[in-house]
């Protein structure tokens, strides 16, 4: 199964994830459902598939994709 952990505990600007052999930096100004978590809720991420992490105590879902071009994937509000 793909492995996904939380590297360093989330800081004042973000947190960094090892997802197979590479870091990756999650910042809250791109990943806002993150900024209010408790480390442990950010820690618990799971991966179901190579390409998918979950957040099963935050009800969050990321692709890797998502995650490496955040520009791609424009957070839009629907009221």
């Amino acid at each position: 199964m793909p492995s996904a952990k939380c590297l360093v505990p989330a800081g004042p600007h973000g947190f960094w994830l090892l997802v197979d052999e590479r870091e990756l930096f999650l910042p809250f100004t791109e990943f806002p459902w993150f900024r209010e978590a408790s480390v442990a809720a950010i820690c618990g991420v799971e991966r179901p598939r190579a390409e998918h992490l979950h957040w099963p105590a935050l009800d969050v879902d990321l692709t890797l994709e998502s995650i490496l071009h955040p520009d791609r994937y424009p957070l839009v509000a629907k009221n």
